[in-house]
């Protein structure tokens, strides 16, 4: 029983990962272009009050500076950066960079959470990333900008992951997800009215894809996401992040009619095979 337990929270988790790799499809062909701050306040801030509404109950005065520094790294920071790279790379590239999270959480792990680094999950994040990697089509130009915000989301990601297992408050996951949700959103509406003109209006198309980053993107997979990183190890839970460019190269390949390449094809395998080993990276530790 522990065993399917164990491995439903997995599956539970990779469903965050796995959504979130529509963002690129989404924000590229229903969003409007130009307003990354102003969206990711939309995204994060509605979802987060309506959650607050559900649960009525605000973090303990101790907790706030926690809050807000986690409301920043998963959210303020990661989500201005990603609908920079949204905006500026192909989804597939934008995730790709961003995969790097991974190894960055096996470190970050250790030195935070004084987490042993097993080679199983070094090696499954190396060969994960390097799956991703196959998955990006090479004809494609690079924009720096892209670049440089694709990276800072994987640190951003990487950072909140673990600190978010650092500290875990003795509430549900889904208080924990209100909370870092509305402080999120919270901090970012100075910089979305100081550096951002007002949003054009709205359509129909654009009011729907705000509906759903903010819904299921972010209040349904955060919720989510947090549940995981509370009851599986930091480094295992960031591999499921593999999942992102996964979703958003098959999305390209079936809504937009992007080619997929052999190597492609052989970049998802091996992306799934770097999953299924991180999940079974301690057991193989001690076998060893």
């Amino acid at each position: 029983m522990e065993k399917k337990a164990a491995w439903r929270d997995v599956a539970l988790t990779a469903v965050a990962p796995a959504i979130w790799g529509s963002t690129y499809y989404v924000t590229s062909e229903f969003l409007p272009d130009g307003y990354p701050l102003t969206l990711a306040v939309l995204r994060a801030l509605p979802a987060g009050l309506l959650l607050m509404l559900i649960i009525r109950r605000l973090p303990p005065a101790g907790w706030l500076w926690r809050i807000v520094i986690l409301g920043a790294l998963n959210f303020s920071i990661f989500w201005a950066l990603l609908f920079v790279a949204a905006y500026v790379l192909p989804g597939g590239v934008a995730a790709t960079l961003g995969a790097l999270q991974a190894i960055v959480v096996v470190f970050l792990s250790h030195i935070l959470l004084k987490t042993p680094i097993l080679k199983e999950n070094v090696t499954s994040a190396a060969f994960g990333v390097v799956g991703v990697a196959l998955l990006l089509n090479p004809s494609i130009a690079l924009d720096p900008l892209g670049i440089g915000a694709a990276l800072g989301c994987a640190v951003s990601m990487a950072l909140g992951t673990v600190l978010s297992r650092k500290w875990q408050p003795p509430v549900s996951p889904l208080t924990f997800t209100a909370w870092q949700l509305t402080a999120g959103g919270g901090l970012l509406v100075p910089f979305a009215l100081w550096f951002e003109p007002p949003l054009p209006s709205l359509s129909a198309d654009n009011y729907l894809g705000l509906l759903y980053l903010g819904l299921i993107g972010a209040a349904v997979t955060y919720y989510l996401w947090f549940r995981g990183v509370a009851r599986i190890d930091p480094a295992a839970v960031s591999i499921l992040g593999f999942f992102s460019p996964l979703t958003a190269v098959l999305l390209g390949w079936v809504l937009l009619g992007q080619v997929l390449s052999p190597f492609q094809m052989v970049g998802g395998l091996i992306v799934l095979g770097c999953v299924w080993c991180s999940q079974n990276a301690s057991r193989f530790a001690k076998l060893a």
